[in-house]
């Protein structure tokens, strides 16, 4: 039987939950439920029991209980699992203590207890200001508001007059900050959906968007949230677009925002992961070497502290971020055989957090670890990765669904089997074609790899050198990086030119960058 949506809910809840959470969840039901709600404590237990949902067996475990009656079980058991968990968090989260001492001030309120009330919301403003909570801040002041409307508190003048002044500064701050979040995710889902941009038009759909949805009164952006999504929306904006440095620069503003008001790590923890994997990730597009390893020694301090490991969402995005830079480690300097090492703690973290990891982090996962086996020269593993993605659904990277293709074809070509290459290539091109991913440095690969089957082996090395020196000379140009993004397709033409590994050229590359001190902007196998 298949489990419904609110049913698979619950098994997810009780799944999730760690053992002070269950006894804490199995003290606070006996202490405050009847011997009717023992029942479900009896649920509680067999569903804990289940590796996955299956009602029929459930009923079976519960005696005398009905199909009817497991249902209103169901719903009495998610709502005390939430109950029992809030009252356990409430002191561990700023905003579940904010919504507290709100509940507390309207109760009080409701008893005609206005002045009583009226010291809860300021304890309440205090705690908001402090965190910079300006959304729970306007609940506060709007209740202190009715309150000072409606009743004589003996509050003076002034106070009466600075609430109306802060009221209209709080207004004016969410209004900035609504426009700044909506923007930074409206620019994530575009990322999530396409990838990079792919040509001039797309540039200029994004430099349009952007335009006209950045807040006008810019200079007035003040404040930890405003700056925050400010930051992200730029970092966005950026990595869209391809600009690496101002992606560079906007992560770094991200990270500096946090430095410069530490206790928001604690109280903004998810962004500053996310903020953190974003700088990562431009070390990684620039090729600072060394700002990337120190970035990571950093990151996988934090990832012990007891900050990081408050909560699940942070203990496991912690873990999923610091393993796709580990993996883009091996990418960029060329240890691809290294690399594979990380693979079945990978696959084991993905499948230990399965209910928690989405599909997108998922598909990027088997597009990097694809790469790892197709730079090691082991293509059947790489092509398994890849049919992964291929047979999957397409509604998530566009640009990674054209790019496990590709990768997938020239395993095939690197693997010698002629007899289903060309079918293969009329396949990828029209599908790339169809997902506007076509560009110069494509065209010349799908023209490459067609010649490739009329010429002898001997005079198949001058055609990659003029493969190589027509693709060469767009390393430099923004839209045709897009494809040195996914695939870093010079190196392995020049592997083929030079008669050296993949891993080799890209290694030497590295070694020969660490020499010179010079960061370039190329960008390789880039997919997060």
């Amino acid at each position: 039987m298949m489990p419904n949506s609110f049913t698979d809910a619950l098994f997810q809840l009780v799944r999730s939950l760690e053992k002070s959470e269950k006894r804490h969840f199995k003290l606070y039901i006996k202490r405050s439920s009847g011997k009717e709600d023992l029942k479900i404590i009896q649920l509680f237990d067999a569903l804990e029991k289940l590796h996955e949902y299956d009602e029929k067996l459930l009923i079976s475990k519960l005696k005398g209980v009905t199909k009817p009656q497991l249902a209103n079980l169901k719903t009495h058991l998610y709502k005390q699992l939430l109950s029992s968990l809030r009252l356990l968090k409430t002191t561990e989260n700023t905003d579940l203590q904010l919504s507290e001492h709100l509940d507390h001030a309207r109760l009080l309120y409701n008893k005609g207890l206005k002045i009583q009330s009226l010291r809860i919301l300021e304890k309440a403003k205090e705690l908001a200001k402090t965190n910079q909570k300006f959304n729970f801040l306007a609940q506060v002041i709007s209740l202190e508001k009715k309150i000072e409307t409606l009743h004589i508190t003996r509050s003076t003048l002034e106070r009466t007059e600075d609430l109306a002044t802060e009221a209209l500064a709080i207004s004016a701050h969410i209004d900035r900050v609504t426009r700044l979040s909506n923007l930074a995710l409206l620019l994530y889902r575009w990322y999530v959906k396409f990838g990079h941009a792919r040509n001039v038009e797309d540039e200029k759909d994004i430099r349009a968007f952007f335009k006209s949805n950045i807040p006008d009164d810019i200079h007035a952006i003040n404040g930890f949230y405003e700056n925050l999504y400010l930051y992200q929306s730029y970092c966005w904006y950026a990595f869209i677009r391809q600009d690496f440095l101002m992606y560079y620069r906007y992560s770094e503003k991200w990270i500096n925002l946090f430095e410069a008001n530490p206790t928001m790590i604690a109280v903004e923890t998810g962004h500053f992961i996310k903020g953190v994997h974003n700088l990562l990730n431009a070390h990684f597009d620039l090729r600072n070497y060394r700002k990337f390893q120190g970035t990571l020694r950093k990151f996988e301090a934090f990832a012990k502290t007891p900050v990081a490991r408050h909560h699940d969402n942070f203990r496991i995005h912690t873990s999923i971020y610091i393993n796709i830079a580990k993996v883009n480690w091996h990418l960029m300097v060329g240890t691809f055989k290294e690399g594979l090492a990380l693979v079945p703690e990978i696959e084991a973290n993905l499948k230990e957090y399965a209910l928690y990891v989405d599909r997108h982090r998922i598909l990027v996962f088997n597009y990097k670890i694809a790469t790892l086996y197709f730079g090691a020269e082991q293509y059947e593993n790489a092509i398994d990765y890849l049919q992964k993605i291929i047979n999957g659904p397409l509604d998530l990277r566009n640009d990674l669904q054209c790019y496990a293709r590709l990768m997938h074809l020239m395993a095939h070509y690197e693997l010698g089997n002629d007899e289903i290459i060309e079918s293969l290539i009329k396949s990828v091109y029209r599908f790339m074609a169809k997902m506007k991913n076509l560009t110069v440095v494509e065209e010349e690969m799908f023209r490459f790899l067609r010649s490739s089957f009329r010429v002898s082996p001997r005079q198949l090395k001058p055609e990659l050198e003029k493969f190589l020196y027509k693709i060469k000379h767009l390393e430099k140009n923004r839209f045709e990086t897009r494809a040195f993004a996914y695939l870093d397709v010079i190196s392995w033409v020049e592997s083929k030119v030079y008669g050296k590994p993949l891993a080799a050229i890209i290694h030497e590359k590295h070694l020969q960058s660490n020499r010179s001190a010079v960061k370039t902007p190329k960008v390789l196998h880039k997919a997060s």
